[in-house]
């Protein structure tokens, strides 16, 4: 009796380090990654950096700034394709004796030519096979000191086909193809050539990729199998358009995911957020990475694009502040106060947070309101005082003054007793008060709650500022 086993799921994120990790690549990151743990199974971090021209140690950095920041943290890697040039030269030989892989003396103009014969016949711009060796075929003579690339040698006739883990089947007529350029001239081995030997030296079982990479699916599926490897299943992710409908850009926000950690975004808000970008789980708009890594389910991945809304980002990212402790939160914050110019340590920031949390979309918004403790005081601006700070105010104020200065406690709750208290002994409504008080004791005419605000402040403080303005 035999038995059959499922292999272990093994996904892989694989980014080229040839600018930031941007919101597409950290959404293909955040579902290779959920896949992999709903299943038990691995997620391989891969950097494919052989584009030396454009990839950056910088931009490595960035990636993996961005990978932490997610807390994507992969069970395997980095591993860094420019450490493995020995083993693709190893399988481009493997490949070159078996005959799969070809040497090519055409310049890249000889091939523009031979792709413009073909467009003008009305047929698939494609090389021509010059240098193909067939059985029976005489091939040209080659070209004294001119150095071949080598092509795959992809079957002529069929169809290579898939079902694809999200758009189902696709399938592509191998004559469409192109034998495919593996190595160049100078012998460096390209992109789709690693990315195959990539996936069949660690055992990736699934690999989830923007819909972009759907034309190299055919060649790389063909050169594996001329390995005799096993076939990976294949996802391909529609990509995520800006709330215009276009194609997501730097307008629209489309930046480093590192800058939504500047502008003050929590990273936890960021990966619910990505994971309803061409995913979902009932109608559950908010859930934590925990619930994510449950439900993850490829069937529920869409087939459409998905659309960037950064008000939906901002009301996310709301509810992840009301969520934070507000210690927690404290801690966050502090680093943006001092960016604004602001001393977190002025003040029982705690406290701070649990007053404006509840209205804050951002950190940075939080640290912008925390300017009102952290920041030195600024008096109100002459207008502002001409304009509210009256005889009849001024007296309301010495009222207030009188009841505040017997509290035994400093407390919100006193201190909302002794505005009552006045406004009763002066028989007046709350704004008669309130923006005189607010402004005397903060500079500004509008605040959040007065008598919390009056608390953080300290006893010492507000009847200073009041002494300021009455004495």
């Amino acid at each position: 009796m035999s038995t059959s086993t499922t292999p272990i799921v093994r996904t892989r994120f694989a980014p080229s380090p040839t600018g930031y990790l941007h919101l597409g690549g950290a959404r293909t990151a955040l579902f290779s990654w959920a896949f992999a743990r709903h299943h038990g199974g691995t997620f391989v971090l891969r950097i494919e950096d052989t584009d030396l021209q454009r990839s950056t140690p910088e931009a490595v950095q960035a990636i993996l700034d961005g990978m932490q920041w997610l807390n994507l943290s992969p069970d395997e890697g980095p591993f860094y394709q420019m450490q493995r040039m020995e083993r693709y030269r190893e399988v481009l030989d493997e490949l070159l004796a078996k005959g799969a892989v070809y040497p090519c003396y055409s310049t890249p103009e000889e091939v523009e030519a031979m792709r413009e014969r073909a467009r003008a016949a009305g047929l698939k711009p494609r090389y021509d096979g010059t240098w193909r060796p067939e059985a029976g075929k005489t091939l040209p003579a080659v070209p004294e000191g001119r150095r071949p690339v080598l092509r795959f040698k992809n079957p002529l006739t069929g169809v290579t086909a898939w079902d694809d883990i999200i758009k189902g089947p696709i399938s592509f007529d191998n004559s469409e193809l192109d034998d495919l350029i593996v190595a160049r001239g100078d012998g460096t081995p390209t992109y789709n050539f690693c990315v195959v030997v990539d996936d069949w030296d660690m055992r990736i079982t699934h690999v989830l990729r923007g819909d972009d990479h759907i034309n190299n699916t055919p060649r790389q599926i063909n050169i594996l199998k001329a390995l005799d490897a096993e076939l990976p299943q294949y996802g391909h992710l529609p990509m995520i358009l800006g709330p215009d409908g276009e194609k997501l850009s730097k307008r629209h926000g489309a930046v480093s995911v590192m800058e939504y950690d500047k502008q003050g975004y929590l990273p936890e808000a960021m990966i619910n957020y990505l994971a309803r970008l061409g995913w979902s789980h009932g109608n559950d708009e908010l859930f934590t990475r925990e619930q994510l890594v449950q439900w993850f389910d490829s069937r529920s991945l869409s087939k459409s694009a998905a659309q960037w809304d950064p008000k939906k980002l901002n009301w996310v990212n709301a509810h992840y502040i009301k969520q934070t402790p507000d210690a927690e939160l404290a801690t966050l914050v502090d680093a943006h106060i001092r960016e604004l110019g602001g001393d977190p340590q002025a003040v029982d920031l705690p406290a701070v947070m649990a007053l404006l949390k509840d209205r804050a979309e951002t950190l940075v918004q939080l640290a912008q309101g925390a300017l009102l403790f952290c920041a030195p005081y600024t008096p109100a601006d002459p207008a502002l005082v001409a304009e509210h700070l009256n005889d009849e105010a001024l007296e309301t104020l010495r009222s207030f003054r009188i009841h505040a200065s017997k509290l035994p406690d400093w407390t919100a709750a006193a201190l909302h007793d002794v505005i009552q208290a006045t406004l009763a002994e002066r028989g007046i409504k709350m704004p008669k008060l309130g923006i005189p008080l607010r402004i005397a004791a903060t500079g500004q005419k509008q605040t959040p709650a007065l008598d919390t605000v009056l608390a953080i402040l300290g006893r010492e403080t507000v009847m200073q500022r009041l002494s300021a303005v009455l004495d």
